[in-house]
Parts: structure tokens; C-alpha cells; sequence
């Protein structure tokens, strides 16, 4: 039964990121949580992003802004160790809750969306690019951060997915490679992952396929409620 429960979550998962342009593991690492220990879900939530990001960077690739992208990858580098020390030597509730925190905070920025000034000092890019490197250490979920940051300097819609593609990449690479250097990929975490990878490709083809005919606003406007109700569960572990 666990099998098909993750073959469900990684296809609405990587429909929506494949839509969107982010959100996989903002949906995906929660669930997935239910299903697993974190010191299983993190590596198995981290071998599925980097198949999945590998392929919708091809998409975008021609939108890509490196001078982000590098100043963001840089400081994303630097944090990853921290989220794996935090992975290791933090009590798991109390890292499944912090999780919990951080995805109602980031639906409720989402939903409330508040008027802000654009931000124009790049170097912001620094601090959040750090951030993000510390969640996708430890909750394989670097998205809220530069989500954020992206909207405050009004990134075009292509350069926002392609920015956030190839970072979401570079993190998913050094997370995996950290993982397998301290003996996280298990048998079960790469068993699971040959379940969970038809799924994936299935929900990239699907959006691909539906990618014209959906209303993406009204879409991201459910997945971001139902990241609030995750959130809340989480937080109740």
C-alpha cells in the first residue's frame, strides 16, 4: 500500500512542479514523511528532485540568469552541510515541525501576498541562496526562500523558472552526493526510488500534455492550501 501512496504523491507532485516551475518538494517531502523515517524520506525525496530538475532545466535552459544563479548556488552550497548536520543530530519531531513552520509561513505569504517594494541589491540573493542551501540539506525543500526572493526582484515568468530550476539542480546534486557520502542511500531509499520513478515521468508527461489548457493561477492557488493543511499536519507529528 505505501508503494502506491508514494507513486500518487510523486505524480501530483511532479504535475505541479512541471506546471509551475516549484512545489515538488514542498508537496512531496511531507507526504512522503508519513510514509518513511526523514532519514529515509530525505535521500529518496532528493534522488527524485534531481531526475526531476535535470529534465525541466532542459525546458527553461534558455531563460537561465547565471549571475543568480551563481550568486544564489554559491551561498545554496555553503548551507547544505548545516541542513545535514541539522538532519543527523536534531530530534526528528522537532524537525518535522520546524518543516511544518516553514511551509505555513510560506502558503500564507503565498495566499496573503503582500504588497512589497521591488528588491533591487542582488546581494539579498546571499542570504537567501543560504537559507535555502540549510532546508535542502535537511528537508530537501530550498523552495520557499528563493521563491520569495525571486517575487521581490520581479523575475520575468521564464527566468523565474529557469533560475529556480537550476538551483533547485545544483542543491538536489550536492544533497544526493552528501547523502551517498555518509551511507544514506540505502537499499530501501533506492528501492523506493525505482517504484516512485514511472510515476515521475508519467506526471511530466501528463503536464506537459495539459500545460495549455489549465488555468496555472487557480492551480497553484489549491496546491498552495493544500501545502498550508500539510504544513498543520506536520506540525501535529
Amino acid at each position: 500500500m505505501y508503494i502506491i501512496l508514494l507513486m500518487l504523491a510523486v505524480l501530483f507532485a511532479t504535475f505541479e512542479q512541471t506546471l509551475t516551475g516549484f512545489g515538488f518538494s514542498l508537496i512531496v517531502m511531507p507526504l512522503v514523511t508519513l510514509l518513511f523515517d526523514l532519514r529515509t524520506a530525505s535521500p529518496l525525496v532528493a534522488l527524485m528532485g534531481l531526475t526531476l530538475y535535470i529534465i525541466n532545466l532542459l525546458r527553461y535552459r534558455q531563460a537561465v540568469n547565471f549571475r543568480e544563479v551563481w550568486r544564489l548556488g554559491i551561498a545554496s552550497a555553503l548551507g547544505i552541510p548545516v541542513g545535514l548536520w541539522v538532519l543527523a543530530n536534531v530530534n526528528e519531531a522537532l524537525i518535522k515541525s520546524l518543516l511544518g513552520l516553514i511551509l505555513m509561513a510560506y502558503a500564507v505569504y503565498s495566499l496573503v501576498h503582500p504588497p512589497v517594494p521591488r528588491l533591487r541589491s542582488g546581494h539579498w540573493g546571499y542570504l537567501a541562496g543560504f537559507i535555502a542551501g540549510c532546508l535542502s540539506g535537511a528537508y530537501n525543500t530550498p523552495g520557499p526562500p528563493l521563491v520569495v526572493y525571486g517575487s521581490l526582484r520581479q523575475w520575468a515568468k521564464d527566468e523565474f523558472r529557469a533560475i529556480l530550476q537550476a538551483i533547485f539542480l545544483l542543491n538536489a546534486a550536492l544533497t544526493v552526493t552528501s547523502h551517498y557520502l555518509t551511507g544514506h542511500l540505502t537499499t530501501p531509499v533506492l528501492t523506493s526510488y525505482a517504484y516512485a520513478l514511472p510515476a515521475l515521468l508519467l506526471g511530466i508527461l501528463i503536464a506537459a500534455l495539459v500545460d495549455s489548457k489549465i488555468n496555472k493561477e487557480r492551480f497553484r492557488t489549491i496546491v498552495t492550501v493544500m501545502i498550508l493543511v500539510l504544513g498543520v499536519s506536520l506540525i501535529r507529528v
